[in-house]
């Protein structure tokens, strides 16, 4: 996307994502805690969005690596719900998600609440995403053209302009309402930003964008 102001045209990019193995691993809670605080933030983002992709046709509200790693490997279910219960829509920023880990398992590892060793072969791998962003051919000059290219795009360009936006990009808000903010279409932004893209599928999320959008008669 280029920015800024009325009339600048919506620049669509996709992604790809190459995973990259850290070499920090944890056997227990503890060391789980150790690894959450000094990883970059590309790993804590890698383990609580990479289902949005690789199972969104399955499952609308996918866990997080950390909660299914302490629920079925450690065996601490109580736990595992405490970190699976974190509603990753309210976070605007890595930094601020990580801190929201940490203190769920630093209560957890001061209590002495977790097992002490993993199994051999059950240790929990720290890994990263990579990501190579791509320029697509398709451009929009205004909300109809807007509207018809999002129903062609992938969705890992749906997935870019959304979740990689407002998280791993930092900027707070997804590119399409930013956008649409300068188009002077403050209503629809909103609307967009408004939706919840964790409690759908991707397929699902571009169906509710271009209904926002198919709604509205100023083109």
């Amino acid at each position: 996307m280029t920015d800024h102001g009325p009339g600048t045209p919506f620049y669509f990019h996709t992604k790809l994502d190459q995973t990259i193995l850290l070499g920090v691993r944890a056997k227990n809670v503890k060391q789980l805690l150790h690894g959450i605080r000094t990883v970059p933030e590309s790993s804590i983002y890698h383990h609580t969005h990479r289902f949005l992709l690789q199972h969104q046709y399955l499952s609308p509200e996918p866990p997080n690596d950390f909660a299914y790693w302490v629920t079925e490997i450690v065996g601490n279910a109580a736990l595992g719900e405490r970190l699976a219960s974190i509603d990753i829509v309210q976070f605007d920023s890595i930094a601020v998600l990580r801190e929201r880990f940490a203190d769920i398992l630093e209560s957890c590892v001061t209590s002495e609440e977790y097992r002490p060793e993993t199994n051999h072969g059950d240790d929990f791998h720290f890994m990263a995403s990579r990501t190579f962003v791509i320029p697509t051919p398709f451009v929009a000059h205004d909300l109809r053209e807007f509207m018809d290219i999002l129903g062609k795009i992938s969705l890992n360009a749906l997935y870019y302009h959304v979740f990689d936006a407002k998280l791993r990009l930092g900027k707070g808000e997804n590119d399409f309402s930013r956008w649409l903010r300068d188009q002077a279409r403050d209503d629809i932004a909103d609307k967009i930003k408004r939706l919840d893209p964790y409690a759908q599928t991707l397929e699902g999320l571009r169906r509710r964008i271009i209904g926002l959008l198919g709604r509205d008669d100023r083109n």
